[in-house]
């Protein structure tokens, strides 16, 4: 036991024992004197020092002193500070290379190759000395052979490619694979044209054959089959090269050969249509081969509503009124490639539909497609025919039609025309739309950039530092604002993320933070940041989205981009009314000419006339003439209010005519007159036409609510009310968007909302009913809030530039003159012949008026009590009506005598407005 003890101990694990010493029964405890008597017998005296000698012992010895003096330590601290400093740089700028750009790289290795083309063509087509010039010698010279006069030809092109076309990266393997075939097939015919040197016979024969590439293709060729096979294999590889590179089929060789010489006029063009059935066949086989993109959630693109009663969404449904030259072919003629394309791009419409912006190819394609060729293959069209076939159909004798199986057939019991129908107007006069080429184009968005990876980062570090369990697992990014995609750990409280609002600004350095938890449809919390580098929606963008898609209902209407960054459109006729509203500056102005521009680009007069109300005198004098005007822009509040009291009129009388021909909507109705299934009553000598939409814009509420505000919300609330199925809607835009400019009355009838930026909270809560317009930045930063939507979505608003709308105003101007409305016009210009007497008593007289003659009992106290007017007041109205000969002159205490009978009370009014009564 001390011999264990004493060996342990000197090997420094003398501590094991008294874990052991800890664990012994009672019979050793009565024993330990005994043995330590014992142990004190057998162990020496000097035990203690041999226990701190061990400690020594296992202790680290201290170093020696170095013979050089510390130098190399020195010179290894030197070299290894040099090593950290040299490899930061590095990467540095490797972090900064991934933060570049990527459409900088793009041009960095395109001028890279440039460069070394200039190097290869220097080293190849004249004697560049020095080490670069060896260099170019071996590798270049060594690899092609004779051939290597070309090789920078082929990287300048490459170059070239990638310059003029960075956005095309899809076609850059299929360019690859191709030049490298015929890279192959070339050298190796050239090496077996030269006699096919070997290894043996030098370096310098290899080079000037086919190089070292020719040889390792030719060689293991003539070894295998020999060279009557080798040629004819190695030719097939150089043409199934060129076959990729070109992206030509096989099929579609004797085309592209016609073409090609019909271009260098070695070759008659084929005329008929033979000449296009090859062109027609290859497309036919890259339609049916192209894959289909998954959709996105539906309810993007357009507006996301719940839609009305059935009745008129049905009726909305049937509207399909031909708005542009159709793209089938005319009669009796075959498809060509135009055509084919066009029904390939028609046929993209549900990859379109999902909110991706459509290629300046696709979008090319199905605008203005040969409208001369229909105008002369058919025959002027007549003022009554009927309905263009429906997409899913062929015109009789258009056998090569392609059928759109993406939209449903018509019924087979309706007739097929034909031809499609082209709007008349009154006058004979035949109406264009505006081409979409007056607007002009915007550049592709971006994805991402070097300013979203460094707020990834922030956001992160935020988290990390407050100990809240977040990862940021996305984000997509709008033109304006990007949206980062947070999600939370189990057990976390979405307020922890909502508390650290103003942390995230500071981190992110920008005050203009909005969260959303959730987003709708994700279990995430959305973090909305403005970008640094902010992007220009265009308004002809937007446009050429739905020009694709076919959908030619003339409300639909461009509003801009979402965060997601997919187009927003609305369709008036589905809102039905829309509030717009924001502070000064916030964009409000130009979103009302993207919707007056979008309304003008693509309806005709007879689809959507509209009544313009401008106070402010300046903001809409662009569009003063275009025929879509059912009167003059009116710039007189009080001229304002007697035109929303026109439009309630002309509600009740189509209304009227809802109501005795039996139908519920006005869509319906017009498609009953077109078809001639509505017939006026006999002996009538009205002449039935279809009714367009009306469009009422009134850019500023607020000085209509401080003029007339009775009458403006009387009007207003009716409207709102009653006027959707007959095609009255109202856009109405302010800048002050409070409670007494935006009652309680006008906000519960007007269900859609859109939201610029505002000036405080109470002002958001006015226009969408909660927060979040005042986080906006401006400048056509948005909020859009349609019917049936819980939350609004954030856009960026779509501009259009004043030279874009001169050019369309000037275009429908050209094509007809504006037709004026007589009961407007002139209704309002009676209004001017009031008496200078009364003033601004009108209404308080022609009540007085009311009241006396009804009654039949001229008295002035009457009139203090009735209408609760001063005397001086009642008896200066009593004046009025007696030199208008309404009662008699005054005898005394009595009352005067009434000269108007009960039935002559119409007339007596109009007199005294000044309206001339018949």
């Amino acid at each position: 036991m001390a011999s264990r003890t004493s060996g342990k101990g000197s090997q420094g694990t003398a501590g094991t024992a008294k874990p052991r010493a800890g664990r012994t029964t009672g019979a050793a405890k009565k024993a330990a004197p005994a043995k330590k008597s014992a142990a004190k017998k057998a162990v020496p005296p000097k035990k203690a020092p041999a226990k701190k000698a061990a400690a020594k012992k296992a202790a680290a010895p201290k170093p020696a002193p170095s013979p050089t003096g510390g130098v190399y330590r020195l010179v290894r601290a030197v070299w290894l500070g040099i090593a950290h400093a040299v490899g930061a740089m590095f990467r540095g700028i490797g972090r900064g290379a991934k933060g570049l750009d990527p459409a900088h790289r793009k041009d960095g290795l395109a001028l890279l190759l440039l460069g070394l083309a200039l190097i290869v063509a220097a080293g190849t087509w004249s004697n560049l000395r020095g080490p670069v010039g060896d260099l170019v010698e071996m590798l270049v010279t060594g690899a092609f052979g004779r051939l290597d006069l070309l090789a920078p030809i082929l990287l300048g092109a490459i170059a070239v490619r990638l310059i003029l076309f960075p956005e095309r990266p899809e076609a850059n393997g299929r360019i690859v694979i191709g030049l490298s075939a015929l890279v192959l097939g070339v050298l190796g015919q050239v090496h077996m044209a030269c006699g096919s040197p070997g290894r043996g016979e030098g370096t310098e024969a290899i080079q000037d054959a086919g190089g070292l590439i020719g040889w390792a293709v030719s060689k293991p060729l003539i070894f295998a089959m020999g060279e009557v096979l080798a040629v004819p294999l190695l030719v097939l590889l150089t043409v199934f090269g060129l076959l990729v590179v070109t992206a030509t089929p096989v099929n579609a060789i004797p085309q592209r050969l016609r073409l090609l010489g019909s271009k260098l006029g070695i070759i008659e063009p084929l005329p008929g249509p033979d000449a296009d059935t090859d062109d027609e066949r290859y497309d036919e086989q890259w339609r049916e081969a192209l894959p289909a993109r998954p959709g996105r959630s539906a309810g993007r693109g357009a507006a996301a509503e719940t839609g009305p009663d059935a009745a008129e969404e049905e009726a909305l449904s049937r509207r399909r009124r031909p708005r542009r030259p159709s793209a089938q072919p005319a009669l009796g003629r075959e498809m060509d490639a135009v055509d084919v394309a066009a029904a390939a791009a028609a046929a993209l419409d549900g990859a379109v539909l999902n909110g991706m912006p459509p290629s300046p190819l696709v979008a090319d394609l199905t605008r203005d497609v040969t409208a001369e060729r229909q105008r002369a293959a058919s025959p002027v069209p007549t003022a009554r025919e009927p309905e263009t076939p429906g997409r899913g159909q062929k015109a009789p004798g258009a056998k090569g039609a392609v059928p759109d199986l993406t939209k449903p057939a018509p019924d087979e019991s309706q007739p097929l025309p034909p031809r499609a129908e082209q709007l008349q107007l009154s006058g004979d006069i035949t109406y264009s739309l505006p081409s979409l080429d007056l607007l002009e184009r915007g550049g592709p968005g971006k994805t991402r950039s070097a300013a979203n990876d460094a707020v990834v980062a922030s956001l992160t570090n935020v988290f990390m530092e407050f100990k809240v369990d977040a990862a940021v697992t996305g984000f997509t990014r709008g033109p304006t604002v990007t949206r980062y995609e947070v999600e939370l750990g189990p057990a976390v409280k979405v307020e922890r993320i909502t508390a650290l609002t103003k942390n995230i600004a500071y981190a992110v350095a920008s005050p203009d933070v909005r969260i959303i938890s959730p987003i709708p449809g994700k279990s995430a919390v959305g973090i909305e940041i403005p970008n640094t580098d902010r992007e220009m929606v265009n308004l002809g963008d937007v446009l050429r989205l739905a020009d694709a898609a076919e959908d030619d209902h003339p409300m639909l209407v461009a509003l801009g981009k979402d965060v997601e960054g997919g187009y927003v459109m609305a369709n008036l006729a589905k809102m039905p009314h829309v509030l717009v509203a924001g502070a000064t500056g916030s964009g409000k102005s130009s979103c009302i000419n993207c919707l007056i521009t979008s309304v003008m680009i693509r309806a005709t007069p007879e689809d959507v006339r509209m009544v313009l109300v401008d106070p402010k005198r300046v903001e809409l004098t662009a569009y003063e003439g275009i025929p879509h005007l059912i009167t003059p822009i009116i710039t007189n509040p009080k001229r304002a209010a007697e035109a929303l009291q026109w439009v309630v009129r002309e509600m009740d009388l189509r209304y009227d005519d809802l109501a005795a021909y039996g139908f519920r909507h006005i869509d319906d109705f017009n498609q009953a007159v077109r078809n001639g299934k509505v017939k006026p009553p006999e002996g009538s000598e009205r002449e039935l036409q279809p009714y367009p939409y009306l469009l009422v814009i009134v850019d500023e509420l607020a000085d209509l609510m401080m003029v007339a505000p009775r009458d403006v919300e009387d009007a207003i609330v009716r409207i709102t009310q009653l006027a959707r199925a007959a095609g009255i809607h109202l856009v109405l835009a302010t800048q002050r968007p409070s409670v007494d400019v935006v009652t309680g009355l006008i906000k519960a009838n007007v269900p859609s909302r859109l939201a610029f930026a505002t000036s405080s909270l109470a002002d958001s809560r006015v226009i969408l009913d909660q927060p979040g317009a005042e986080k906006l930045i401006g400048k056509g930063d948005g909020l859009f809030l349609p019917m049936g939507a819980n939350k609004p979505t954030r856009m960026q608003g779509a501009f259009v530039t004043e030279e874009e709308v001169a050019a369309v105003v000037r275009h429908c101007k050209d094509q007809m003159a504006p037709v004026f409305r007589d009961d407007v016009v002139v209704g309002t210009k009676q209004k001017k012949e009031i008496d200078e007497d009364i003033g601004d008593d009108l209404d308080l007289l022609c009540q007085a008026a009311e009241l006396v003659v009804s009654t039949q009992f001229g008295s002035t106290s009457m009139l203090q009590r009735k209408l609760r007017v001063g005397f001086a007041k009642a008896g200066r109205l009593m004046d009025l009506m007696e030199s208008r000969n309404i009662v008699g002159p005054s005898e005394g205490s009595k009352a005067r005598d009434v000269l108007v009978k009960p039935d002559e009370l119409d007339g007596v009014l109009a007199v005294i407005r000044g309206e001339t009564h018949s």
